[in-house]
């Protein structure tokens, strides 16, 4: 069932009121699964409009803080938009906006340096096909190869480079991130991918013999994680559990709403 139009509460168009509403809500969502770092990680949108604005968190904020009216909307020289109190993590700039800028298809990027995530990031091998959760998020997996702290512009074209046309991108020794066409394809591409992470590093720290996958399974277990996952699919990321997400945020505390 559709949700009702949401009434902006600051200056802005319906459309965008709508996506900070969403991008709000998955900083909560971030913040409610432990994958928020005090203030160092970041998520970003899309303003709808031909304009290439994108929203941002305001540095200084903790996730569970953030509202839609709260967020940055920058441009694409990262000049602020939109009235704040606040600056915006440059680091957070420069790897949003590569994205932004060089992949119109994308809606939202989410950002993360999670335990798991950031524990398999680490690993020479990366994320390894090992449980039926990894190999439907390598499906659709880059590498970035660690240039220091996301400071410098020169780096957004090896980011963009390495994204390629996937929804993951594991940023070595740093962290990962994904993206998607909505908030809700990217912040499932999250979860799956941290999920993925996570089981990786409990059966390795089990110290227990790896049941292997063969090779043909695993390539035919991608192939048709491939397409399961694609709009042609039975399970298009996000569509169905986004909004079961955004009921149980509603549930605990709509104020992301404000």
């Amino acid at each position: 069932m559709a949700r009702p139009q949401e009434v902006p509460k600051i200056d802005c168009s319906p459309e965008e009121w709508e996506m900070r509403v969403d991008l709000a809500a998955a900083f909560r969502l971030v913040d409610l699964y432990g994958w928020s770092d005090l203030l160092a990680t970041h998520l970003s949108a899309r303003v709808p409009g031909p304009e290439d604005h994108f929203l941002i968190n305001p540095f200084g904020l903790m996730f569970d803080e953030i509202t839609a009216s709260s967020l940055v909307k920058v441009d694409q020289e990262g000049n602020i938009l939109s009235p704040t109190d606040y600056t915006i993590n440059p680091a957070g700039f420069v790897i949003h906006g590569a994205i932004h800028m060089a992949r119109p298809d994308v809606a939202c990027v989410i950002h993360t340096h999670t335990r798991a995530g950031t524990g398999v990031a680490t690993q020479k091998n990366g994320l390894l096909p090992i449980t039926q959760h990894a190999m439907a998020v390598i499906a659709q997996t880059g590498y970035h190869d660690y240039q220091g702290i996301a400071t410098d512009v020169a780096e957004r074209e090896s980011i963009v480079r390495d994204l390629g046309d996937n929804n993951v991108l594991i940023l070595r020794n740093h962290g990962l991130l994904t993206v998607g066409r909505t908030a809700g394809e990217a912040f499932m591409w999250m979860y799956r991918a941290e999920r993925a992470c996570y089981m990786q590093l409990s059966f390795q720290q089990s110290g227990a013999e790896l049941n292997y996958i063969p090779e043909d399974v695993q390539r035919t277990t991608i192939e048709r994680n491939k397409f399961n996952n694609s709009e042609k699919g039975y399970r298009p990321i996000g569509k169905v559990e986004w909004p079961a997400l955004r009921r149980k945020l509603d549930r605990l505390d709509p104020s992301y709403k404000d």
